[in-house]
């Protein structure tokens, strides 16, 4: 029922408060069924869906928007089943939800614990991909939260689509399908009348590139989670590259973090080198060549390409620090370890990965890289809540509060104190 004065987006967020208090209580096993009806109802409404998002993505390449953009928006048969794969992932993740930690009696009678609850009612921004609709709806309904979704104007179509999906598989579990709406006016003032509805929603979480998380940053009233933001690196230690099957697994592993998917924030952005491996590079690099990654090196690198017959421009001051999003790499060629460390200390703090043969090079990384992840010996591709065990996530968190990395169910919770007595005052 509408009340006067009130807003939509108001609106939204007390219908979102009032179903957040029925799922904060929710039993495992009907968040489980619910995710189970989303899951079945994406495979049964996939022509609706798809249908929606032709739309989407004709009005998109009209629009002249950017291929990379239209690539993240577009979906297809394949691409739904991955959807509906994940949301039945998230329901086999542990549910956080309840759990208690150790009880400790306190010298004054007292019994003090904490427990985990959900965060409450979440407000998620994000752009081009319709996939983020249902991922942050399942994790949301896993961790007992509601969620007010606003996508980007290039999908409004797709998760309308989506959101009736989502509401119908809710209804037949006798939930609220408030816990889950999708703010379909993509107009700017809709979005900033969610960042103020401080009241009402206890999280924002952007999901997109740095000019979204500025605005929401600079304009919100409600606590801002920051994230999925940061340049990737890959430092390539000499001692990876010795052998011919060190050198195979350096190229595959450069392959697959900058070709798999250049669009995702966990894709590579610079490559820093280790001098000593020079005469590698042109090997290393010849798959990412065939790929068309266009290759932006610092002087001593770029020779090397050139003198191996690959293209290459020399790389600006702009290309290190950037997060490219599509198939562009900088080289950096750093005399070792330290000067890699004090690079990135200077430039990331999304994903650093280390390919060495030396466990002492590897550990001291892991101790001195402060990213919100690190890897030894593999693909920055894996920072992903999927890969990392957490069925899916709503964003890759690369501040310190309240949550880094990948946010999956339990980064969606908090605590509350419960303390117990027996009549007990304080004195």
């Amino acid at each position: 029922m509408t009340v006067a004065g009130e807003t939509e987006i108001r609106l939204m967020g007390v219908q979102a408060r009032v179903a957040a208090r029925v799922l904060r209580s929710l039993p495992t096993a009907r968040k489980v069924a619910a995710l189970a009806a989303i899951a079945a109802g994406l495979r049964v409404q996939a022509g609706v869906i798809l249908a929606a998002n032709t739309q989407d993505v004709e009005a998109a390449v009209a629009a002249g928007l950017p291929e990379p953009m239209v690539a993240r928006l577009r979906l297809s048969l394949a691409a739904l089943e991955g959807i509906a794969a994940d949301v039945e992932a998230v329901s086999r993740v542990p549910d956080p939800v309840g759990e208690t930690g150790p009880v400790q009696a306190q010298p004054s009678g007292i019994r003090v614990s904490t427990r985990r609850v959900p965060l409450g009612v979440l407000g998620v921004i994000y752009e081009s991909r319709p996939n983020v609709t249902v991922d942050v709806a399942a994790l949301a309904l896993m961790s007992g939260n509601a969620v007010i979704l606003r996508g980007g104007k290039e999908t409004v179509r797709s998760n309308a689509a989506l959101e009736e999906v989502i509401h119908a598989a809710l209804r037949a579990q006798d939930l609220p399908a408030a816990a889950v709406q999708v703010i379909r006016d993509p107009a700017r003032e809709r979005m900033l009348e969610l960042l103020k509805l401080d009241d009402l929603v206890d999280a924002i979480i952007p999901r997109g590139g740095a000019g979204l998380h500025r605005f929401c940053v600079d304009n919100a009233t409600v606590p801002v989670i920051v994230g999925g933001i940061g340049v990737v690196h890959l430092y390539l230690d000499a001692s990876f590259t010795r052998t011919p099957e060190d050198r195979a697994a350096a190229a595959a592993i450069l392959h697959n973090a900058k070709v798999q998917k250049p669009s995702a924030c966990n894709a590579l952005d610079t490559l820093l080198l280790d001098r000593a491996a020079l005469a590698a590079l042109p090997d290393l690099l010849r798959p990412l060549v065939a790929e068309a990654v266009a290759l932006r090196a610092d002087p001593e690198a770029l020779a090397a390409l050139q003198a191996a017959g690959l293209p290459a421009q020399a790389a600006t001051k702009a290309d290190y620090g950037t997060e490219f999003l599509g198939l562009t790499l900088s080289i950096k060629t750093v005399a070792g370890l330290d000067e890699a460390l004090d690079f990135i200390a200077a430039h990331g703090n999304h994903t650093d990965v280390i390919l060495t043969r030396d466990p002492a090079q590897a550990a001291r990384f892991v101790q001195d890289v402060d990213s919100a992840a690190v890897m030894v010996n593999a693909s920055p591709r894996f920072n992903d809540g999927g890969q990392l065990g957490l069925g899916a996530e709503v964003a890759i968190s690369t501040q310190k509060l309240h949550a880094r990395g990948p946010m999956g169910l339990r980064e969606l919770t908090t605590t509350k104190w419960v303390v117990e007595g027996e009549g007990a005052i304080r004195r």
